[in-house]
């Protein structure tokens, strides 16, 4: 096998706006001694101080795509190097999944290579989460041919595929990319999918429409080797529709449409959110963004992320800390001075939605007079053959759009009045439903631990049994809740922002066996007066005991609930004994 190709990992060539030397000088003469063990770049700091740092100066993912077509597709699994395998694959949107078999209480036990199977996870980015019905059908036939008829659409409006062979990846790459598709930069160290809203331009009630960004830094920057060594993921929301529903507030760096102090459309800008094991809101920078400067915006807030950023420990490595310790107004600053050179003013703050629900699930009327149908999958499990018969609905009522939410849900778009009935009994019959009950409009789940290596506990299947037991206890529930199940405590499925937010976890059962479980968090919100949710000392349930929990959680909440109260604003309130 030839030896990969090494590089600086320093960024390459950009239209990037640049930083300004003299004042980049000046700040790192000031703080040159007390944050040089971190790593950050514009400190002068470039020697890699962890593994994963080496890996990325030793060759810039981007140049396994190379590797994976002329040696590894040819010479399988067995050949693919170490560390391309556990690192650079994933710049090709590429995990080994978890080898079937092992029990959730070895997942931080055993070693990388005893948890890989041969099979990958292929994640698919979608740049606002924008198909048409020839690239849902792409993905439908990939899915079938290549991965056992599986597909999952996930909470950052990507779809993920799995049962991959290495043998297979160059023929996916070019059916994907025959489309206009790509897997490029849909995981590691880099700027992930954009999310955006999956009405943007149509809805009746959109500010301003995000989708000219979306696509203008999809086409730029993805793959751009100036941004390709950032110190870890790189997350970004651009939207413009009033129920807010690309989740500003947990994103690197999101852009929400608001009315300028002028009176002219725009955007606000939120930097350093994000979730995991040590979970941020983001912040306000308090400026207006006009639509002709989000590029630079953009490009500026990941600059100073990939030279300020944190690089010593991964777990502090994420624009978040960053944030934190300097605060919105030093941000700002260097943002203004060293990045984009001139001042942003000041502007408003979003409107947030009236009946707390974000997202765009039902029939709703577009401003061209026709109509979008969004329909809830339940928590995002498809196959590959449903995902053609979405095509097929589509296109045989008029439709070329399909398009996927950060709420694990599909959208078809451009239908007229006297065809929404027909799509809504058409996909109604395959179990996507139009009217969904609210545990399935608002119940979510990540992977789990049938194909992620993090995971202790199973959620996705877990999760379509307690949305079936809780309609059929509870049918006339009739208030916004949402459930996020995790698989662990990495939050991919968002449980520290859920109502009732339950983290994968190993639990002591009645007989003092350990077991499955969720540890509970309660209360978490978004929008005004956002926080993560509570998390009471012991309140964990077995998966036995699952539904038999949340019913006796919502039964408490709709006795108790005074008029116009939300779940969340009861858990707050609530006595310890009525949550547990």
């Amino acid at each position: 096998m030839s030896a990969p190709t090494t590089s600086t990992g320093d960024p390459g060539p950009t239209d990037a706006v640049q930083p300004a030397a003299v004042q980049r000088a000046r700040t790192a003469h000031s703080e040159r001694g007390k944050s040089r063990g971190q790593g950050q770049w514009a400190l002068g700091m470039r020697e890699p101080l962890n593994p994963n740092e080496r890996m990325k100066k030793d060759d810039d993912g981007l140049n396994v795509r190379r590797r994976i077509i002329d040696i590894y597709s040819k010479a399988g699994f067995d050949s693919i190097d170490g560390s391309d395998l556990r690192g650079r694959m994933r710049w090709m949107g590429l995990y080994t999944q978890r080898r079937p078999g092992i029990d959730g209480g070895k997942t931080g036990v055993l070693e990388p290579e005893e948890l890989d199977d041969r099979y990958f996870m292929l994640r698919i980015r979608i740049p606002g989460g924008q198909l048409n019905v020839s690239q849902l059908r792409a993905i439908g036939d990939i899915a079938t041919k290549y991965g056992r008829d599986l597909a999952d659409v996930t909470d950052r409006q990507n779809v993920q595929l799995h049962w991959i062979r290495i043998e297979d990846v160059p023929a996916i790459w070019d059916e994907l990319e025959a489309v206009g598709l790509s897997t490029l930069e849909a995981c590691g160290d880099t700027p992930r999918n954009v999310l955006g809203c999956p009405v943007a331009g149509v809805d009746a009630d959109e500010i301003v429409d995000p989708t000219p960004h979306i696509r203008e830094i999809d086409s730029l920057y993805v793959g751009d080797p100036a941004f390709s060594n950032l110190p870890r993921k790189f997350k970004t929301s651009i939207t413009g529709c009033g129920p807010l529903c690309t989740i500003h507030e947990v994103n690197d760096v999101s852009f929400v449409g608001v009315i300028g102090p002028d009176g002219s459309p725009g955007f606000d800008l939120w930097v350093g959110g994000g979730l995991s094991t040590n979970p941020m809101m983001a912040q306000r920078l308090g400026v207006f963004v006009r639509p002709d400067q989000v590029r630079e915006a953009w490009v500026g807030v990941i600059s100073v992320f990939r030279d300020y950023g944190y690089r010593r420990l991964r777990n502090r490595a994420r624009l978040k800390f960053l944030v934190t310790d300097w605060g919105p107004e030093k941000f700002r600053e260097v943002l203004e001075k060293e990045y984009l050179g001139y001042a942003l003013p000041d502007g408003p703050a979003p409107v947030e939605p009236a009946d707390g629900r974000r997202d765009h699930v039902g029939v709703r009327r577009q401003r061209d007079g026709k109509f979008y149908v969004g329909f809830a999958p339940r928590v995002g499990r498809l196959t590959g053959t449903k995902l053609n018969q979405i095509a097929d609905i589509a296109h045989a009522h008029g439709s070329d759009r399909v398009h996927a939410t950060v709420e694990q849900k599909l959208i078809v778009l451009d239908v007229s009045e006297d065809q929404v009935e027909a799509v809504t009994t058409a996909l109604e019959a395959l179990d996507l439903q139009v009217r969904p009950s609210t545990f399935r409009r608002q119940t979510m789940a990540c992977t789990g631990i049938e194909f992620c290596k993090l995971a202790i506990v199973e959620t996705k299947n877990r999760a379509m049994t307690l949305i079936d037991e809780l309609e059929r206890r509870l049918p006339d529930f009739d208030s916004p809740m949402t459930i996020n199940l995790n698989g662990c405590p990495n939050s991919c499925a968002r449980f520290q922002i859920a109502d009732i937010g339950l983290k994968g976890s190993l639990v002591t059962n009645a007989a003092g066996e350990q077991v499955g479980g969720y540890q509970v968090h309660l209360g978490g919100s978004l929008g005004e007066g956002a926080n993560f949710g509570r998390k009471l000392r012991g309140l964990k349930v077995t998966e036995d005991e699952l539904e038999d929990y949340v019913e006796r959680l919502a039964r408490r909440y709709l006795a108790q609930r005074v008029d116009g109260e939300r779940f969340t604003q009861w858990v707050h309130r609530a006595n310890e004994a009525d949550l547990q």
